[in-house]
């Protein structure tokens, strides 16, 4: 007999197979770099419960992040310097920032006191920074595993756009 654990699991990864499917499609239709982030800030917003916020920064004069499309509340956070905040550690660090309890960060910038946790993932375009999708959940301790596996392999598809 499964356990409740398990059966997130299966049901994450049936979610995210089908969010991925659904990401190739709009990719797919041929859309401007800056309306297919927006539909897949909104798809990804709208579908999965605990992503409260996402959104893109973009790199730009190779050490700052710039806020590009989002989706959920508005941020004063539109541009970050790499190594400030989670965004900009991930950024330095070039790798994905998983933080379960964003109350932990001495290094964190409040974008809402609802916010508990959140995810950065880069992307890359010929081994070069890009841009990074950030999420920002109201839970503690929300991401999985199933979730940085399914984010990281978004983000390596996104390269397409850049």
């Amino acid at each position: 007999m499964k356990s409740d654990r398990e059966d997130n699991q299966v049901n994450k990864r049936k979610l995210f197979e089908n969010l991925f499917s659904e990401f190739q499609a709009i990719v797919m239709e041929g859309n401007t770099r800056e309306d297919t982030l927006v539909n897949l800030c909104r798809l990804l917003q709208e579908r999965v419960p605990y992503y409260n916020w996402v959104g893109f920064y973009l790199v730009e004069r190779g050490n700052q992040l710039v806020l590009g499309p989002f989706d959920g509340e508005p941020t004063e956070h539109i541009r970050i310097e790499f190594g400030r905040g989670i965004c900009g550690q991930a950024a330095e660090r070039q790798k994905t920032i998983v933080v379960q309890d964003v109350s932990t960060q001495s290094n964190y910038l409040s974008c809402s006191a609802a916010v508990k946790a959140e995810i950065v993932v880069p992307v890359f375009k010929h081994g070069t920074m890009v841009a990074e999708l950030d999420i920002d959940s109201h839970q503690l301790t929300p991401f999985t595993a199933e979730d940085r596996e399914f984010l990281q392999r978004l983000c390596e598809n996104l390269s397409v756009l850049f």
